[in-house]
């Protein structure tokens, strides 16, 4: 079986910055994400921080869209 992640960012150069941003995130919504290891969290813990990313983005591209 091929070890093939397709988990890239579509701009390399944003990693960083997606990074911060998981981390304040996961601390907004009270998940103890740390620098490393995180197996011990749910799975509901962890897709809780991706989904509130994504919302967050989105919230914050409708408003760029909306002019404001």
């Amino acid at each position: 079986m091929s070890s093939r992640s397709s988990n890239r960012a579509a701009v390399p150069e944003a990693k960083s910055a997606l990074d911060r941003f998981k981390y304040e995130v996961a601390n907004e919504i009270g998940v103890p994400l740390t620098d490393g290891y995180n197996g011990d969290l749910t799975s509901r813990q962890n897709g809780s921080v991706g989904g509130y990313m994504v919302k967050k983005m989105i919230e914050a591209q409708e408003k760029q869209m909306a002019g404001k």
